[in-house]
């Protein structure tokens, strides 16, 4: 299956850099590299280097747009217009993200990365840190985003402690060069590209459990450790942590978007689930955000002011979370609809009957095309919704009971539900896999994901309204839904390479997006802002709400290093 092979390949590479305490292979590559080497064609990508190449970062647009301290402007000539004013920016060939940008390769200047730097951040991780194009190659062009960017990271390095995040942070701030932590690699809308090159900080060996607090149900773990590991560690004490992303995110970056996923409809999103974190700033100082207590009026509410900050505040180095006891059990019900209206009512009228659904999820009959595609199954290719309830076994049954009795009042047939752990989780394994199932209809295209969310009362009239315009387009487009929430995932699926179909996938996530703004709604209910959603805030929250993040980023990072380009759009100015 096509998620089988990128998680494969991702986890393959994971483990490679992993084992370098083992082997210390980014030693041979740092003494081994070639200028050639470095040079080679890359498809997708136009890269721009200086005499040096190997030396070089850029400095977007977005940093100078940022720039009001002496510090930040030492980095441009006087004689450069203010980037505060529009015209000046649309003159220049960039592509930025921005209001009303359509374009999706970001671009950047470029300056040379100082030789000290990188003598610095050699003392300071010793043999993690690599210099090598396919390393670095990997950690500027994710697996999950159809996103690219011109450059790529300038070196990645690989920090085993807070410690040397902070003394890895110093040394960037101080050389003015741009920072991009990275996770699990999972995002998909650009979050990890460097488009100004500069330093990559991999977290992925930072994954210790440091701290499990059974009776309080909490755990304080390192950002690289992934849910997936997390949970398989909880296990033994019947716990668990609620939120589950696609595999492979890492706490980290779960964090750094404000994840959720299939059961925030019942746990909420990561805002209310982490109670406090660590996070290294861009001067190097190391700031806890709350106390371990489940509830505090003390102070600015830091905790939640990071999570969902993308890395433009600061890189994340230690997670305190919220766990939950593995449910007594559970029951998996699905059921099928003549049309994706019917079953986006029945999921309002689920939640609105006081029902405590662990998850509701819907996939359109495209979709399920693609799993029968994919998995070899005969599933009815129809509407459908999955649920999942839990609690006892009596009070399980009961909830089945109830909403099978719903869905005989909107048109709803094939009602089926599991209680075997094997047939619940095969259910489950479905609906996590289904965007790489979308690949087996069209396995050399890529896929733009819609993330709209509306108020629950609106979903039937978002779903329905987007539907149509789907099924008009010549274009493959599958919907997926955590319908008990008013989130909705479209995975329009194109070809790169042939413009109407990248500019048709844009049409099409613009009309979702802004029909669900109509609908009071937002851009982006769980996968972030990154570099895709940048043209879509300030219609959505106002100029006003973007120059107070605009305000809260240029105090904390004055010197615009951390993940640069990144969630305020470059044309904010006050």
């Amino acid at each position: 299956m096509a998620s089988s092979s990128w998680f494969s390949r991702l986890r393959s590479s994971s483990k490679f850099m992993l084992n370098s305490s083992k082997s210390s292979p980014r030693t041979s590559y740092f003494h081994g590299f070639s200028t050639t080497h470095f040079n080679k064609p890359t498809k997708g990508f136009n890269f721009q280097h200086n005499n040096d190449p190997f030396f070089s970062w850029s400095s977007s647009l977005l940093p100078l747009a940022l720039a009001v301290s002496a510090g930040s402007f030492s980095l441009i000539p006087n004689s450069s217009p203010s980037l505060c004013d529009s015209s000046s920016i649309e003159a220049r060939d960039f592509s930025l993200g921005g209001k009303g940008s359509t374009e999706y390769i970001v671009k950047g200047l470029h300056k040379k990365v100082p030789e000290e730097l990188i003598d610095e951040l050699k003392a300071i991780c010793q043999d993690n840190i690599t210099l090598d194009y396919d390393e670095r190659y990997i950690h500027g062009k994710p697996e999950s985003s159809f996103h690219r960017a011109t450059n790529i990271p300038d070196v990645v390095v690989f920090p085993r402690s807070e410690e040397e995040v902070s003394e890895i942070v110093k040394s960037c701030d101080k050389h003015k060069v741009p920072i991009v932590p990275y996770g699990g690699a999972t995002s998909l809308e650009g979050h990890i590209l460097s488009p100004n090159g500069g330093v990559c900080i991999d977290m992925t060996s930072m994954k210790r459990v440091k701290a499990l607090h059974v009776e309080d149900m909490d755990v304080t773990v390192e950002p690289g450790i992934g849910w997936m590991e997390l949970n398989e560690y909880l296990e033994p004490y019947g716990l668990f942590f609620p939120l589950d992303p696609g595999p492979g995110a890492t706490i980290g970056g779960m964090c750094a978007t404000r994840c959720s996923g299939s059961l925030a409809v019942r746990y909420g999103t990561m805002r209310d689930n982490v109670i406090n974190l660590k996070v290294v700033l861009a001067t190097g100082d190391i700031v806890k955000t709350a106390s371990r207590a489940r509830k505090s009026s003390a102070g600015y509410d830091l905790t939640r002011l990071v999570i969902g900050s993308e890395g433009t505040l600061g890189v994340i180095t230690e997670v305190t979370l919220r766990l939950q006891k593995i449910p007594q059990y559970s029951v998996v019900a699905m059921c099928n609809f003549p049309s994706i209206k019917d079953a986006a009512d029945v999921a309002i009228a689920t939640m609105l009957s006081g029902i405590q659904v662990s998850r509701v999820e819907l996939m359109d009959e495209v979709q399920v095309r693609a799993i029968n595609i994919a998995n070899g199954k005969n599933l009815p290719e129809t509407p459908t919704l999955l649920f999942e309830f839990i609690g006892t076994e009596a009070y399980s049954r009961e909830q089945t009971k109830i909403v099978q009795k719903i869905v005989s009042e909107h048109n709803g047939s094939d009602f089926v539900y599991a209680e075997d752990p094997e047939a619940k989780k095969e259910l489950w394994k479905i609906r996590k896999e289904a965007l790489w199932a979308c690949f087996a209809m069209e396995p050399n295209f890529e896929a733009m994901i819609s993330d709209v969310c509306v108020p629950l009362s609106h979903l039937a009239e978002l779903i329905s309204k987007s539907k149509q315009e789907l099924d008009a387009s010549p274009l493959v487009c599958t919907i997926i839904a955590h319908a008990g929430d008013g989130n909705f995932h479209t995975f329009i699926l194109f070809d790169p390479s042939q413009e109407e179909h990248r500019r048709e996938a844009e049409r099409l996530n613009k009309f979702m997006v802004y029909t669900a703004l109509a609908l009071e709604g937002t851009c982006t209910g769980e996968h972030g802002v990154g570099t895709g959603k940048m043209k879509y805030l300030e219609k959505e929250l106002g100029i006003e709400a973007l120059k107070t993040m605009k305000r809260i980023k240029e105090a904390l990072d004055p010197n615009n290093i951390m993940n640069p380009g990144k969630l305020i759009p470059p044309h904010v100015c006050f």
